[in-house]
């Protein structure tokens, strides 16, 4: 493994510490006694489709794995290791943050993004 690689991969482990801090802490949020179907909802929908910063927490996570499957294509057109990135993006923005709706809309079905 050459210094550069290295330095990426030193990069990407703490960027991903913070992520997992981050995520701890909404978690914790998550788990607070007084967090009702109102917030919850409202979180929910935070993470599906933040209203500060186009995106969110899931449509990140699926064009990461997007730009990491385009990259694997350059690397070696003819493996199947993009494939699975692909439909790993799809999991994520089709099935899982359709479920987050589903459930943000059944625990609060008068509420929108804001």
């Amino acid at each position: 493994m050459t210094g550069r690689t290295r330095s990426r991969l030193d990069r990407m482990r703490a960027s991903l510490g913070i992520a997992q801090l981050a995520l701890q802490q909404i978690e914790d949020d998550l788990s607070a006694d007084d967090v009702d179907a109102r917030e919850l909802a409202a979180i929910l929908r935070e993470l599906q489709e933040d209203v500060d910063v186009p995106g969110g927490l899931l449509p990140s996570l699926a064009q990461l794995l997007t730009t990491a499957a385009r990259r694997a294509e350059q690397i070696e057109p003819d493996r199947d290791a993009s494939c699975p990135l692909h439909e790993a993006a799809a999991l994520l923005t089709d099935n899982a943050g359709q479920r987050l709706n589903w459930a943000a809309r059944s625990l609060d079905p008068q509420g929108d993004p804001e």
